[in-house]
């Protein structure tokens, strides 16, 4: 069944080609489909191109529906195209002409829009929570460790005093600023495309405002033109948010690889959470670090694949936004997948302690000792030349009992309450509640 079909057959090839890997894919978006179509039909009733007597049949078929994909026994049979095509087909094979109505007013086009929309959405909350979990980890770690030190680097080269408290800290904040950016991609798509039809909308009376309220949207996507050409610009924005936690995972796996590693030495895992080798015995592998990095950087090159399907298309839907979906729907799960690994593995380290006793790190107190001879009194510059002199010489014997940072971010000041506060703010920016309050009643 084809909700385009003319009589003509379609050669085989070219079906199969043009449907690509949209069967397996649709089933992602199968309740969401289900959703959107009952908010169009309330909508259709709210105008008079249904009756409420139509209505009443519609919904149950519907809700049925929706159970079967939310528990997996949606299928999309052999010869059906896609999603829109196999509800249609089900409401029509149970209801005869009413389940034929239920496309009026619509486009495959923003049914795709909406469907992609409501379930970007839908795995964005997904993430945050994840987010939000690991960092706590990440709080909790930096919390525990705040009183040990490991050097610090620029360049690999032995820096300053760094302590686990900074660097597990670190990646906690820096993850407030990727939920900052998912925000925005929340809101963006937190509009509703659904009446733009195949982009110029509709000559039926719809009733947008009402179907954005049923759907828990805060806005409309009012310009219909705009609304379709939404699409792939709302899916790279996500990637963008996605992309940025990915790479804030990726930078936190290299460091843990490094830190491992031998000749650091800073922390380990249980023997459980490492792999071995086939020839040497000794060996225990950050296996999950380093697909966990490899992992992260795939989904960061995610805008820059969107991009390049999109970059030179003009207004209007064109068939090409469909590959989309291949690189799109994926990357949630996958995200999803590596912040749960991320969690566990972290939630493990163990750190090795008294680092900073090693020779070998007796450079990186050099700027505490130029600073204490400024507190002496003695010029910054004056300080700097003779600790110089002193490391050049081989004189350099420094004080590593006493390091004493006390200004906010730094080693003796994390600031950790600061920023819970400032994740505090940006989770409660999203408004989960009213998306989640709506769909509820509309699914009840």
């Amino acid at each position: 069944m084809k909700l385009w079909d003319k009589g003509i057959t379609t050669d085989k090839k070219i079906e199969l080609f043009t449907i690509g890997k949209d069967r397996e894919l649709d089933l992602h978006i199968a309740t969401f489909d289900i959703v959107g179509t009952m908010a169009h039909a309330m909508m259709l009733q709210k105008i008079g191109l249904l009756s409420e007597e139509e209505l009443k049949v519609l919904l149950p078929a519907l809700k049925n529906l929706y159970q079967q994909a939310v528990e997996g026994k949606f299928k999309i049979e052999e010869g059906i195209e896609d999603v829109h095509s196999q509800v249609e087909f089900e409401l029509t094979k149970q209801l005869g002409d009413v389940g034929k109505k239920v496309h009026s007013g619509r486009s495959r086009n923003d049914q795709v829009l909406l469907d992609l929309k409501l379930f970007a959405r839908h795995k964005i909350m997904e993430i945050v929570e994840k987010v939000e979990a690991l960092f706590q980890v990440l709080q909790d770690k930096s919390e525990k460790h705040k009183h040990d030190l490991l050097p610090g680097y620029t360049h690999l080269q032995v820096a300053m005093p760094s302590s686990f408290g900074l660097w597990f800290g670190a990646y906690a904040e820096s993850l407030v600023d990727d939920l900052l950016l998912t925000q925005a991609a929340w809101k963006v798509v937190n509009q509703n495309p659904l009446g733009s039809a195949a982009g110029y909308g509709n000559s039926f009376p719809l009733d947008r405002a009402y179907t954005t309220k049923l759907l828990g949207f805060d806005d409309l996507n009012y310009n219909v033109v705009y609304a379709q050409m939404g699409r792939g610009k709302m899916e790279r924005t996500v990637a963008m948010a996605i992309s940025s936690i990915a790479s804030t995972l990726a930078r936190l796996a290299m460091d843990a690889c490094l830190y491992m590693s031998q000749n650091f030495g800073f922390i380990k895992l249980p023997d459980e959470f490492t792999t071995g080798s086939s020839i040497m015995p000794h060996k225990k592998n950050p296996d999950v670090f380093e697909l966990l990095r490899a992992r992260c950087n795939k989904l960061a090159n995610l805008p820059q694949e969107i991009a390049a399907i999109t970059g030179n298309l003009p207004s209007g839907y064109f068939r090409d936004l469909q590959i989309i979906k291949e690189v799109f729907v994926p990357a949630f799960d996958e995200l999803l997948s590596c912040l749960d690994i991320t969690a566990l593995a972290v939630g493990n380290i163990e750190i090795v302690q008294n680092i900073m006793d090693n020779e070998a790190y007796k450079y990186a107190f050099s700027v505490e000792e130029v600073n204490r001879l400024v507190l002496q009194g003695v010029p910054f510059r004056d300080a700097y030349k003779r600790i110089a002199l002193e490391i050049e010489e081989g004189k350099f014997n420094p004080d590593t009992s006493k390091v004493n940072h006390t200004h906010e971010g730094s080693i003796g000041n994390l600031c950790n309450d600061k920023i819970e506060e400032k994740m505090k703010r940006v989770l409660n920016g999203f408004a989960f509640e009213h998306v989640q309050s709506a769909l509820k009643k509309l699914i009840s």
